[in-house]
């Protein structure tokens, strides 16, 4: 391999792993927000597809640009699962200091929620950066359909899980990649189609 092609295949490769980590950084300054978690999560899909299919590399100003057309419509959305997710960790921390046989089986079943609604999330921010002008409800609805076909989902979950996993050696890097790694392989596997 010649010294320039090998300089380009470097960059690229480099690429894989920068674009994801400033989606991510994108992510999390609009996340501050607390409730708008869900409208980042979108405008960070919307600049991973433009970036896998468009070839578009400003993925963190991408995703500042995006956020405002998924604030409005995600919001109500956002805040109604922030508050079950609230709920879900409070009953989780709730049932770690409890000891006994009914602890543990209603333990591992609010984790399996949290699962399930990180799935979903996931498939909603993926729908949404697939077709912007379609609205929630359709989100939500193609979002249910991912449903359909477990063996993404498991993935989706699983990339979510090792993201988190093996990233915790990076300053940052559970925050950075988290988020961004279950998008990119949700794009990947078709995640988002009506």
């Amino acid at each position: 391999m010649s010294g320039r092609r090998w300089d380009q295949a470097m960059v690229r490769w480099l690429g894989y792993a920068t674009v994801p980590a400033f989606a991510g950084a994108g992510f999390c300054l609009l996340a501050l927000g607390v409730v708008t978690w869900l409208p980042a999560l979108a405008a960070a899909a919307a600049a991973l597809r433009a970036w896998r299919e468009e070839g578009e590399h400003r993925v963190f100003t991408g995703v500042l640009r995006a956020f405002p057309g998924y604030l409005r419509p995600l919001l109500p959305h956002a805040l109604a699962s922030t508050a079950a997710m609230a709920l879900l960790g409070a009953n989780v921390l709730f049932l770690l200091r409890r000891p006994g046989e009914l602890a543990g089986p209603l333990l591992w079943g609010q984790l399996g929620v949290l699962a399930v609604a990180l799935v979903y999330h996931v498939h909603l921010a993926v729908a949404a950066a697939r077709a912007p002008g379609a609205g929630a409800r359709a989100w939500a609805l193609t979002a249910l359909r991912g449903f359909g076909a477990p063996g993404p989902s498991l993935a989706i979950l699983g990339a979510a899980v090792a993201a988190g996993i093996l990233t915790i050696v990076l300053p940052f890097g559970p925050l950075l990649y988290g988020p961004t790694v279950p998008l990119l392989l949700a794009l990947h596997l078709g995640a988002g189609r009506g």
